[in-house]
């Protein structure tokens, strides 16, 4: 009976700790799709997007969301996908705007988590789990609901 316990005991344990990420089925084209966004031409004006505000910013700013794309394609390469995975790399990308945030006006941000946005829809992940908009606003909407 003990022996028995302790295979569940291990078996829930198990369980608890895979329910923090989960697995993603990639999209078939999910690679085609990747090509396309990274060779397209990013920070231009478009219906809701007057275009970069620094011209001299667009080549630096594309760099760093096609890097963002790189490493989404990363994950969908690995063994198993997983939604932490992605929202890790969401936060890598991120982190690469903290020395130029400041030079950036708000519709320029926008554009950058409109992108994100566009790799999420990508490989079909529902969240960022606030990193978006944390970077947008400066804050975290789930750090609303703990304290409520």
């Amino acid at each position: 009976m003990t022996k028995y316990l302790k295979i569940l005991v291990l078996f829930l344990t198990l369980s608890a700790c895979g329910q923090n990420a989960t697995q993603m089925e990639t999209p078939e084209n999910a690679n085609e799709k990747f090509a396309e966004f990274i060779t397209k031409k990013k920070f231009v004006a478009e219906k809701f997007y007057p275009g970069i505000a620094d011209e001299k910013m667009r080549p630096v700013l594309t760099e760093k969301i096609n890097k963002i794309a790189t490493d989404f394609k990363t994950v969908v390469e690995s063994e198993k996908p997983t939604d932490k995975k992605y929202q890790q790399k969401i936060g890598i990308g991120l982190s690469r705007f903290a020395k130029i945030y400041l030079e950036l006006d708000t519709e320029d941000r926008e554009r950058v988590c409109s992108y994100i946005e566009e790799l999420m829809d990508i490989v079909e992940l529902e969240s960022s789990n606030g990193q978006l908009n944390k970077f947008m606003y400066g804050l975290d909407p789930n750090e609303f609901n703990k304290e409520n």
